[in-house]
């Protein structure tokens, strides 16, 4: 019998409803599939898929003998998921032991966003520790691959080397200066990462990492470490506040080593601001006597002077513009020679006044005082060497010994280089020299001879370096002595005490030039001081090179 009409009815409209259901579930699997694959694999990819970067090596920095002064070294930074890290796990505190965190610093990192899906918790550790990490087995760390900045010279090389930040990127030293040279291009890889971030699958390289290019330097380490060492028993012994040395090789004007005291360790960063100034290039102080070589050599330039004639320092004072000029001793009636040996502040006064006022101002600024030496090393300074309309005389004769203008160390030893080289003004240079640029004349190769001759007096007996001899080469140099400047003016007892020398000088290889800061007390004089750290870093590096004994 068949079912009432109004059955019928009803059940023709179920049926109805069951096809059409079953279009629009079609139409809707047709419509994803087919028309929408491409907005949705998009939208799934730009949820999935994620271009992470592949850390590039950052290029070695090598000393001329091709020993390493700065490499990168392997790393593993380690980083959580807030949501999956659980702070009440059991092996929490052996992680917050063995990284070194401060467990309330982290636990209220992670609940100021909990939100966050990506939290460092410890940057740059050796893959050792990584792996006693891992052995723990804590739900939402992961790991991620880096490099970090190894410094094998450690202190010796601080403040000349720099230093790079976490990321890599040179903030100091050779890392800033070179940072171009040296830092590599990173590459970048497509991943796929699950609803938590973590990647499960690595799908492709898009770019390779490029490594940085690697930088050679003129400095020799082992010099490098014999001007450090020198330094630091020195400054120490005679309670200097710093100290700084440069060593030069005098024939292509590289530089053999540049290196200050107190200095840093650079593998740990956690030092003060002042330790990490690479205070022979940006720190200025008035050169004091150093300066009156080439004040004598202006005068033998003139032609007016030789190195014997003679010069009336009686009494051991003068007084110029109604002030007064002083000398340690009344030496009496003395050579242009011993006017240099004893340091002679009144016979370099009575010469200088003698010649055109200009005429000493014009050789200090072509020796390149008051200007960069353009060496590429970050925070040099020019320091001053001011031009006057009118030079007054107390003006022009505190110039001549070295007052009245500043200088930084490593201008005092481009100067000094200009001995060494017959009287032309060569480049200084931090990394290797292949062919000596031809340089500027300055003085006439006669005056550079003669001044080599002269200063060999001043480490002999009675000059004021005795000190600084070395046996079996003979010494060019120069000693210095000067007030430090305070906010009220000059220093009464506090002093920079330097010592410039040529060795050999008839034959010149080295030029090594020191200076120790903020010296008091009654042995603050730099033949005393100085001179003996010269004598110390000069005698080892001619027996490490090998340089000839001139004379026994």
């Amino acid at each position: 019998m068949p079912p009432p009409k109004r059955f019928r009815w009803r059940y023709r409209f179920l049926l109805t409803l069951l096809v059409l259901a079953f279009l629009g579930i079609t139409w809707r699997v047709i419509d994803l599939t087919i028309f929408k694959h491409p907005f949705l694999q998009k939208q799934g990819d730009a949820r999935a898929l994620r271009v992470l970067p592949i850390p590039a090596y950052r290029g070695i920095i090598f000393d001329r003998n091709h020993e390493p002064l700065a490499m990168s070294v392997p790393v593993i930074s380690i980083w959580i998921h807030p949501q999956e890290f659980k702070l009440d796990h059991p092996a929490i505190p052996q992680l917050i032991k063995l990284l070194n965190i401060n467990q309330e610093q982290l636990t209220q990192k992670i609940k100021s966003d909990p939100q966050k899906e990506f939290l460092y918790i410890k940057r740059q550790i050796s893959p050792k520790l990584a792996n006693h990490v891992k052995a723990l087995d804590i739900p939402g760390i992961y790991y991620q691959k880096e490099f970090r900045r190894f410094y094998p010279e450690s202190q010796a090389s601080a403040q000349l080397i720099g230093f790079t930040n976490i990321d890599d990127e040179g903030q100091e030293g050779i890392e800033l200066a070179y940072n171009q040279t040296l830092a590599g291009i990173p590459g970048f890889k497509k991943v796929i990462k699950d609803r938590f971030g973590h990647v499960i699958s690595e799908l492709d390289v898009l770019r390779e990492p490029k490594p940085g290019h690697d930088l050679q330097l003129s400095i020799d380490r082992r010099i490098q470490y014999i001007a450090y060492q020198a330094l630091q028993k020195n400054v120490e012994k005679f309670h200097a506040e710093a100290g700084s040395v440069i060593v030069l090789d005098t024939r292509t004007n590289e530089i053999l080593a540049i290196t200050n005291y107190p200095s840093f360790n650079p593998n740990q960063r956690e030092n003060k601001l002042s330790e990490k100034r690479n205070r022979a290039v940006t720190d200025v102080f008035e050169p004091g006597s150093t300066i009156k070589t080439f004040s004598i050599a202006n005068a033998l330039e003139s032609g007016k002077y030789q190195p014997n004639t003679l010069v009336d320092t009686r009494p051991g004072w003068m007084m110029v513009d109604k002030k007064r000029i002083s000398d340690v001793h009344n030496k009496g009636i003395i050579d242009l020679t011993s006017v240099l040996k004893y340091s002679s502040n009144v016979g370099v006064t009575k010469v200088t006044l003698s010649l055109p006022q200009e005429s000493l101002w014009k050789l200090l600024h072509k020796l390149g005082f008051g200007e960069l030496t353009k060496i590429n090393l970050p925070g040099e300074r020019t320091g001053s060497l001011k031009k006057h309309f009118i030079w007054k005389p107390f003006t022009l004769a505190t110039l001549s010994f070295g007052y009245g203008m500043d200088a930084t160390l490593l201008q005092l030893a481009q100067a000094y280089a200009t001995l060494a080289h017959q009287g032309m003004k060569i480049p200084l240079s931090i990394t290797p020299v292949t062919i000596v640029p031809e340089g500027i004349p300055v003085l006439s190769q006669r005056t550079a001879k003669e001044l080599l001759t002269m200063l060999e007096g001043v480490t002999e007996k009675g000059g004021t370096a005795p000190l600084a001899r070395i046996p079996g080469y003979p010494v060019a140099g120069k000693t210095s002595t000067s007030f430090r400047v305070g906010p009220q003016g000059y220093l009464k007892h506090n002093y920079n005490s330097s010592f410039i020398g040529i060795v050999p000088s008839n034959k010149p290889r080295l030029l090594v030039a020191v200076v120790l800061y903020n010296l008091s007390g009654n042995t603050h004089f730099g033949g005393y001081t100085a001179g003996p750290v010269f004598a110390d870093i000069a005698s080892q590096t001619l027996r490490l090179l090998a340089i000839p004994l001139i004379r026994e």
